[in-house]
């Protein structure tokens, strides 16, 4: 397997929490997609498949159609997307992405939770070439589909590496510009898409002792208890 598939099956990030921080998670990023490409799945890839999810995670039907009319509510100022960049203690980088209605707090927070646990916040872009940003697909295994065979035609649509989970999962690397691409060839080929996500893989992991890694992981442990954090990036190694 290569790096953005071990990497991945290495990094047990508990973004996800329990089901009421899922569905804030998934809320707010309906919300978004209905804000940049309209309220119809039918005409938002994005949004048809993070419906997808949401029908997976169990989501209640009333959520989902909350999230995509706060999208079209002109009295609301919705969610923008904001990314934070810093060094936690002995060097880690930590890649921080939000989704907040009020920057101010957003940073004021984030900033805190750095400063209390040895960490400073940086500015933004400073760790861009740290990481690469990918999207990401979970799809449901097909009788009869060979691997190598899939990969080597999903390349012409963005796709650099594929893998399997230990549930038996295919799960679909690809560029992040190759998102809407990937999307239509899987569904037109009648992938059942369990998840679509946007990551970003480090190019070179830091390897920490046992101790150096507890005190990094209760920073980005504090970081992902805030209602405004969508997802956390480190190149600490696991």
């Amino acid at each position: 397997m290569g790096r953005a598939f071990e990497y991945r099956k290495a990094t047990k990030l508990k973004r996800w929490g329990h089901m009421a921080r899922t569905f804030t998670k998934l809320g707010k990023e309906i919300t978004i997609a209905a804000k940049e490409g309209g309220p119809d799945p039918d005409m938002n890839p994005r949004l048809r498949v993070l419906i997808q999810q949401c029908k997976k995670e169990n989501m209640p039907k009333e959520n989902i159609e909350r999230a995509i009319k706060k999208a079209t509510d002109k009295s609301s100022e919705g969610y923008k997307e904001i990314n934070y960049e810093g060094y936690g203690p002995h060097g880690v980088a930590i890649f921080v992405e939000t989704a907040t209605d009020n920057n101010m707090r957003t940073v004021a927070n984030i900033r805190s939770y750095f400063t209390k646990h040895g960490g400073s916040l940086g500015t933004q872009g400073c760790l861009q070439f740290l990481f690469e940003r990918k999207s990401v697909f979970t799809v449901a295994p097909k009788d009869g589909i060979d691997l190598d065979e899939l990969e080597l035609e999903l390349i012409d649509y963005g796709v650099d590496e594929l893998g399997q989970d230990e549930d038996g999962n295919i799960i679909i690397y690809g560029s992040f510009e190759s998102y809407s691409q990937i999307q239509k060839y899987l569904e037109e080929n009648g992938f059942e898409i369990n998840s679509a996500e946007f990551v970003r893989i480090p190019n070179d992991q830091k390897t920490l002792s046992d101790e150096e890694r507890e005190s990094v992981q209760k920073l980005i442990d504090r970081i992902e208890e805030d209602e405004d954090v969508q997802n956390v990036f480190t190149n600490m190694a696991d």
